[in-house]
């Protein structure tokens, strides 16, 4: 008898084993909790990879540049060209300008009112503000007060 409840002791202590290892699995692989799991650290492992892959792609092209501006002119030349707005000389410079619509201004809708109805004929109204067409700059009524003149300083004694 005594060998039958040896083997059901170590039965029990076997099942208590496996199911500590089945739990302690579970947090390593699956669990959340913690930061931990393998899964959400490969993905953090995955965007440092990609991240670091981006830099890399950045590191070569700067490289490649400062090696282009220490071996040759032409590099130096197009750079100052397009970010100085240098020529060199006996060259003519051109700079083509593109025409900005106009911004609608205040008479935008009597314009366009206008070109759909033909013009409309208004009668000045005596106490409105001249339109933009009808003012005129005119000069000051009063003049700002003169600066006073400088008194010199006087002569050190000697």
């Amino acid at each position: 008898m005594s060998e039958k409840t040896g083997r059901g002791w170590l039965g029990v202590l076997v099942l208590a084993l496996l199911g500590l290892l089945a739990f302690l699995q579970y947090r390593l692989w699956w669990a959340s909790g913690n930061g931990g799991g393998v899964s959400a650290l490969q993905a953090q492992v995955d965007g440092q990879v990609r991240e670091n892959q981006g830099l890399q792609q950045r590191n070569d092209a700067l490289a490649a540049e400062v090696e282009d501006l220490k071996s040759g002119e032409a590099a130096v030349e197009e750079r100052a060209r397009s970010e100085l707005g240098m020529i060199k000389p006996g060259e003519t410079f051109y700079r083509v300008v593109e025409a900005r619509p106009a911004a609608p201004g205040p008479n935008a809708a009597a314009a366009v009112s206008a070109l759909q109805n033909g013009p409309v004929q208004e009668l000045p109204d005596a106490d409105a503000e001249p339109g933009l067409e009808e003012q005129v700059d005119e000069p000051p009524t009063e003049l700002p007060p003169a600066a006073p003149e400088p008194h010199p300083a006087p002569a050190p004694a000697h």
